[in-house]
């Protein structure tokens, strides 16, 4: 049985800092100073356990934060396409979590803005081969311990992965993934939570 402790509460941040320009960012080295130029003022300290931005590859984000216990990293990304488009999907994003507090490296999940069907299935194909997540609540974690490393490998491989899930009122949906810049969000993400 996977540990979910305090792993819901900060996607439900990470998701709502997702959806903003995600402002606050790692900071960096500072440049030297340049003469006669206006010193920027320096960014805002971002709260204790708030997301921070660590890297962007292409379609792919990375991002720490404080976890109930420890820091955390995500590897993160937005569905390029969703269906049908007639319905409110509210915020939807894929997830690779990583918590070495707890020996977790790279989780795969899925989180929606609805409720997901009790009992469904959520469904991740990438480039033809199937992948079978249970679902709890507006989220959907890889189904079998024995698929990690074939859907990782799968990931790494392919090109665009795409989830078939049922809303708790039984509206088939689905989400077009890109997995360009996959590698550099999770090289990023295993520099900062060693």
């Amino acid at each position: 049985m996977r540990t979910f402790v305090g792993a819901v509460a900060v996607f439900a941040a990470v998701v709502a800092t997702a959806s903003t320009a995600l402002a606050e960012t790692k900071p960096a080295a500072a440049a030297p100073a340049k003469p006669a130029a206006a010193k920027p003022s320096a960014p805002a300290a971002a709260p204790a356990g708030s997301p921070l931005l660590i890297a962007e590859s292409k379609d792919w984000k990375a991002i720490t934060a404080a976890g109930a216990k420890a820091k955390m990293c995500f590897a993160m990304s937005k569905p390029q396409k969703m269906e049908p488009a007639s319905v409110n999907h509210g915020e939807v994003v894929f997830f690779l979590n990583t918590r070495p507090s707890e020996n977790v490296r790279n989780e795969p999940s899925l989180q929606v803005g609805y409720p997901l069907k009790d009992g469904a299935k959520v469904m991740v194909e990438i480039d033809a081969k199937k992948f079978a997540f249970f679902s709890r609540g507006d989220s959907a974690w890889l189904e079998q311990n024995a698929d990690y490393a074939p859907f990782m490998e799968a990931m790494k491989k392919g090109s665009k992965m795409t989830a078939h899930a049922t809303s708790g009122r039984g509206t088939a949906t689905s989400y077009v993934f890109s997995l360009a810049g996959l590698s550099g969000a999770l090289d990023a993400v295993a520099k900062e939570c060693k």
